[in-house]
């Protein structure tokens, strides 16, 4: 079996390596366009920070009482199967 690198090996390699450069290339041109977009936006995002921030959404105290008793119900649960787990072993 012959040792070292054929022919065929470093033409396959060479290909190779002009498909990742174009690759590259392209993706550069992707980054290039989404950088101009940036750009162009930037007077958008400013005058959203100007803007006045949205009041925080509050809970009522019912809704509060449900997600505690769900999330106890939840706990509950776990520590039941977690019980069971250990008189298994």
């Amino acid at each position: 079996m012959p040792r070292g690198k054929t022919v065929q090996d470093t033409d396959i390699l060479t290909m190779a390596l002009r498909g990742y450069e174009q690759e590259i290339e392209k993706i550069q041109q992707k980054i290039a366009a989404i950088r101009a977009q940036l750009r162009g936006k930037a007077s958008a995002k400013q005058a959203a920070v100007i803007e006045e921030p949205k009041p925080k959404r509050r809970l009522s105290a019912a809704a509060r009482k449900r997600i505690s008793a769900a999330q106890r119900k939840r706990w509950a649960e776990h520590r039941k199967k977690m019980a069971q787990a250990s008189k298994a072993e």
